[in-house]
């Protein structure tokens, strides 16, 4: 545990966080791994963690009918995944994949979900931390979208 809190801890995402609430948030996480290829959710289904990449990449992809997937955007060692379980009816909203072997630190949202209704600051600091996550995959969405069409115009 102290090896994940001192993780969370140095994580840019978490900066600033008190030591309290690293400790909150701690209780909540756990390492995973996932192999290439496997899907670590798929669209439509419950949205109950979220992920800090510690090493690999994943895809985020929406499927299209009659034209398979279509990627959205790469998320990169470092980086977030995963703001659904934050904003009800807490559903994932794509797909994602491991490209190659991904380990991760996993984070219950259900329990995060519960220490944030205890602690309003803590739910406060969060939900700035991922609106602006929320924000980068809007504008990656759109950025695909543009593209699409660009190319069905010409």
């Amino acid at each position: 545990m102290e090896t994940l809190q001192r993780y969370l801890a140095e994580h840019p995402f978490l900066k600033d966080l008190s030591a309290e609430q690293i400790t909150l948030l701690a209780g909540c996480a756990s390492n995973v791994r996932f192999d290439t290829n496997e899907f670590i959710f798929r669209e439509g289904q419950e949205a109950d963690k979220f992920y800090i990449i510690r090493h690999g990449k994943i895809l985020l992809e929406v499927f299209r009918p009659n034209q398979g997937a279509l990627a959205i955007q790469t998320i990169d060692e470092g980086e977030i995944l995963g703001w659904s379980w934050l904003v009800p009816p807490y559903h994932w909203h794509f797909d994602a994949r491991a490209l190659g072997l991904t380990r991760a630190i996993v984070l219950d949202g259900k329990c995060l979900r519960s220490k944030c209704e205890e602690d309003h600051d803590l739910g406060y600091e969060l939900l700035k931390r991922f609106s602006s996550i929320i924000m980068e995959r809007l504008q990656a969405t759109r950025i695909q979208l543009l593209d699409i069409y660009k190319r069905n115009d010409a």
